[in-house]
């Protein structure tokens, strides 16, 4: 029997890249996400996905699309934490509120509330448990320039990890992170740009398909073994020693 898993932002980059590889492995896959079209493209013609346009800052949509999935597959075996957002190349007296509260919402309360439904589920279910994986960022250990409200959520993501690894013990559920340096995507192209607009060096990256393995081997292990937290980046990149 395959196991299920859930991706949040699965729709383009990481998510996309993840939801793939997943497939690929056998596994079932629910795919979430704000835009309907680019789901719909990757669950065509197979019915081991299904597609999940929502909100993940929407209470009643995230357990709607939750339920879906258990509706259709029976259980949850692993979510992985993956929508974000970002706001970068401003100092914080420049960041405007509203900006912090996307950030923040997107980040840290989507990421809470997609954790609060799969552990409900993974709880209840027998057997019992399931995996959650987070997607932190090398930003959870240092910062990149002018990013506070991301720099801050994924700082976030670091607690919501640890304390759902604690939590989870009780359960059979296990909780892990992986902080990505540089995966090569639509985001990162974005941050180059900005970075060559600013005279800041640009940094190296790599393939996302790496991010993709990583996630795939992290989830794939039995739950009584965790990859706690894993670093996966560009060889080159500024992170020992960055700032």
């Amino acid at each position: 029997m395959s196991q299920t898993i859930i991706i949040t932002g699965a729709g383009s980059g990481i998510g996309r890249a993840c939801a793939e590889a997943f497939l690929e492995a056998g596994w079932t896959v629910g795919l979430i996400g704000r835009r309907a079209a680019p789901l719909a493209e990757i669950a065509a013609g197979t019915e081991a996905a299904l597609a999940l346009p929502c909100d993940v800052t929407d209470v009643a949509a995230v357990e709607a699309a939750f339920a879906q999935v258990v509706e259709r597959w029976g259980r949850l075996d692993a979510l992985f934490n993956n929508a974000g957002t970002g706001v970068f190349g401003a100092t914080i007296d420049e960041i405007p509120l509203e900006d912090w509260k996307r950030c923040v919402d997107v980040n840290l309360t989507g990421s809470f509330l997609c954790a609060r439904a799969a552990f409900a589920q993974m709880r209840r279910q027998d057997p019992q448990g399931g995996r959650i994986i987070n997607n932190g960022s090398i930003s959870a250990h240092v910062p990149r320039w002018g990013s506070v409200p991301y720099t801050a959520s994924k700082h976030a993501i670091t607690g919501l990890t640890r304390t759902l690894s604690l939590d989870g013990r009780a359960f059979n559920i296990a909780c892990g992170q992986i902080d990505i340096g540089n995966a090569e995507t639509e985001i990162v192209h974005g941050l180059r740009a900005q970075a060559i607009d600013a005279g800041k060096p640009v940094e190296p990256v790599m393939d996302v398909a790496y991010v993709a393995t990583s996630v795939l081997h992290m989830a794939s292990l039995p739950l009584d073994a965790n990859v706690q937290f894993m670093t996966v980046m560009a060889t080159t990149m500024p992170y020992i020693g960055r700032g």
